[in-house]
């Protein structure tokens, strides 16, 4: 295991996909409507997985957000 995830270390890995700044607010954006596409997607699945997360890319491609993601990834609130 590569380490643990966190609500910081998903927001990060996300802004850095999209080529914004973690600190930005875009948690409810829709992640593909903000230019994610699948390939980046599951650049994001095999990252995470290394962490230790058990994750599919369709757990993830459903709900398009950070704020899922943090809560199916960390749980809760993160």
């Amino acid at each position: 295991m590569a380490g643990q995830l966190t609500a910081a270390t998903i927001r990060a890995d996300v802004a850095e996909m999209l080529h914004r700044r973690p600190d930005e607010s875009f948690d409810a954006e829709d992640l593909f409507d903000c230019g994610l596409d699948s390939v980046r997607l599951m650049t994001l699945i095999e990252r995470w997985r290394d962490a230790g997360a058990e994750v599919s890319f369709v757990d993830l491609a459903e709900r398009p957000t950070v704020e899922h993601w943090v809560k199916l990834l960390v749980g809760g609130d993160g």
